[in-house]
């Protein structure tokens, strides 16, 4: 089960790990950025899909919901995993399953065999993050841990903000399918260094027994919990009988779950190092960088698509200087923390640029541009880059090595379930919002009032210059000033939920104070 592949072994030297240590950070680095790549690439693709496949919108929407959902179950037992099948061959697996799915869901030419394969790709890709992770704290010294996760930093926060980019321009040049076919040459390069370098496992521990029921509860618990918040706010939540059942199906799996993990001698998921605050404070702190991350990239698209008008690559281009400022903040800042600068002083800093960012989004209007754009992008991505990688290091400070594999799959489960609560939070509110802002607005706008009048009778005399007969010119002008109230009530709502992000972002900074140590146990680095 645990054969070791060709390449590095269990009996490598550190100082020949140590060597190669940066070729393996990229590599694995490379294979994680594809795997969040195609949580957010698909999405600029929708129309395209429909059209080549004859699917409804509702019908398409499972070809994201079956990838996320298969991902998030698979997070949490990628250390199982890696400890059931030695994590060296896992992460190769998972890589060679993730490249093979690609090919085939580019491939597919109906709607039920790509769901079928992106399902296969998100068990692929969900156990890329956890195991690259763990394996990063064996390559590298403890010294330069901060480098190696400002590494792996900058292929998590990039990656979902680079997928509308270069779908959007796939999309454009090519055809759909090849934002599935970019992934074999690049998932080809990180196989292959991978094949060469990646080390097994130092703090290998043995599976002496699988628990099975443990194992069906975790995966039904999780996937009616993500499918419950992809679909709650399509079908108006709660007033669903779908919604009630995966609300209660979840509740019911994931407490039998919760209780069994404590309870029995082999868990497949230990959560036991919950019960270190530090980790559980972590666990709190980057649900919420999640929700904030994939949140903003989520209604910053379709803030400028549907009230500016812009493209999916235009929007891609917009979204670039965030995710270049957060590749420049993750190292800046992992160089601060090696040389003794507090790790809690980068996040709260992190935390009020983000929200500095977030104001300055508050601020935006239907007569904004890219200009305007630019810099609040580049502070919002400058902020998220400064919390990813202290945070990770505060989170995993009290972590023996041998719990790493465990505790960095929970780490990136609570990620991504953030991310998930944050996207369907935003729909939701952005609707609900956008009624209360239009009712708010319609009450300002009396039809006897001074500037209404002036209001209609402007759009009244562009009507006319525009060819209009003049028996519609009256509804037209109401219509127009009905619209134009609609637009600036969709501006409003998207104005106050990037406020509440950034709101939301300082008020759990309270939480730093529960994190007092800095650097990780030693035990971690290869050479103890």
């Amino acid at each position: 089960m645990k054969a070791i592949l060709p390449g590095l072994s269990r009996s490598d030297t550190p100082e020949r790990i140590y060597a190669h240590r940066y070729i393996i950070a990229m590599s694995v680095t490379l294979a994680c950025v594809l795997e969040l790549l195609d949580t957010s690439i698909v999405n600029v693709a929708v129309p395209h899909m429909m059209g080549s496949l004859g699917a409804t919108l509702d019908e398409i929407t499972w070809v994201s919901i079956g990838y996320v959902v298969a991902n998030v179950i698979v997070l949490p037992i990628s250390g199982f995993l890696a400890q059931l099948f030695g994590r060296r061959n896992y992460f190769i697996l998972s890589i060679a399953l993730f490249i093979f799915s690609s090919f085939a869901c580019g491939n597919a030419t109906s709607l039920g065999s790509l769901v079928f394969w992106r399902i296969v790709q998100g068990l692929g890709g969900g156990g890329l993050i956890a195991t690259a992770q763990s394996t990063l704290f064996d390559t590298f010294p403890s010294k330069e841990m901060g480098t190696a996760m400002a590494i792996f930093g900058m292929g998590i926060m990039t990656g979902p903000m680079l997928g509308p980019t270069l779908g959007g321009w796939l999309t454009d040049q090519y055809s759909w399918p090849w934002i599935f076919y970019i992934n074999l040459p690049l998932g080809g390069i990180a196989l292959f260094l991978t094949l060469l370098y990646m080390p097994e496992a130092k703090h290998q521990q043995t599976i002496n027994k699988i628990d099975y029921i443990g194992l069906i509860l975790m995966a039904v618990g999780i996937a009616t919990l993500q499918l419950l918040l992809e679909r709650g706010e399509r079908l108006e939540w709660f007033t669903s009988p779908e919604i009630i059942s995966y609300a209660l199906i979840s509740f019911f799996s994931l407490s039998l779950f919760i209780i069994r993990q404590l309870e029995i001698k082999h868990p497949i998921v230990d959560l036991s190092i919950c019960k270190d605050p530090q980790f559980s404070a972590g666990l709190v702190m980057t649900f919420l960088l999640g929700a904030s991350l994939f949140s903003t990239v989520f209604i910053f698209p379709v803030y400028v698509q549907s009230l500016m008008g812009y493209t999916a690559w235009q929007t891609g281009l917009m979204i670039l200087p965030s995710a270049m400022a957060s590749g420049l903040a993750m190292p800046i800042s992992a160089k601060l923390v090696a040389r003794g600068v507090s790790a809690r002083a980068l996040i709260a800093l992190g935390a009020m640029l983000f929200m500095y960012g977030m104001w300055q989004h508050y601020h935006f209007t239907t007569d904004s541009g890219m200009n305007d754009f630019l810099w609040p992008m580049i502070i919002r991505g400058l902020g998220l880059g400064m919390i990813f990688m202290p945070l990770n290091a505060l989170t995993m400070a009290n972590i023996l090595p041998q719990q790493i594999p465990n505790a960095a799959g929970l780490y990136n489960l609570t990620r991504q379930l953030g991310g998930s609560v944050g996207i369907a939070l935003s729909a939701t509110l952005l609707a609900q919002l956008g009624d209360a802002k239009r009712a708010a607005l319609n009450e300002h706008v009396i039809s006897n009032s001074a500037q209404t009048i002036e209001r209609i009778a402007g759009l009244k005399s562009r009507l006319l210059f525009m060819g209009t007969p003049e028996t519609l010119v009256p509804i037209k002008a109401q219509a127009l000033l009905a619209q134009q109230i609609a637009k600036q009530a969709q501006m409003l709502s998207f104005a106050h939920l990037f406020m509440l992000f950034g709101i939301a972002m300082l008020c759990v900074t309270p939480l730093l104070f529960v994190m007092k140590k800095q650097t990780m146990s030693a035990g971690s680095d290869l050479s103890h």
